[in-house]
């Protein structure tokens, strides 16, 4: 079982920032590649970004260049590093943890939501 418990999100205007956290058990980061998914109202889950076991990272196409995700292993916590919001990117901000060789076992945080209006 991975515990992930998520902070940051909130309300921001259009081309602000907000940094979310996300803390997961302790050596979780070994076998658990762990990232963030969003979800909006009437809308599809979106896979937003995450740091894999062996350090890599990924980013969904739209928020490549504008989010950066993180990992602090002292901390047992990764970082989303979100700037340059735009209203689309209004949703709630969900955190997993995903092991590595076994796709079917994943964990999901409590979701967090992060609203960019003007």
């Amino acid at each position: 079982q991975v515990q992930l418990v998520e902070s940051g999100g909130g309300f921001v205007q259009p081309g602000g920032s907000l940094r979310l956290s996300c803390t997961v058990s302790e050596n979780a980061f070994r076998t658990f590649n762990v990232g963030w998914y969003r979800q909006a109202p009437g809308k599809e889950r979106e896979r937003v970004a995450a740091v894999l076991v062996s350090g890599r990272t990924n980013y969904g196409d739209s928020v490549q260049g504008r989010f950066t995700i993180t990992r602090e292993y002292a901390k047992n916590t990764v970082y989303l590093q979100m700037n340059s919001l735009l209203p689309e990117d209004t949703a709630v901000y969900y955190c997993y943890a995903r092991h590595v060789h076994n796709y079917n076992i994943i964990y999901w945080g409590q979701g967090t939501q992060v609203t960019v209006s003007s």
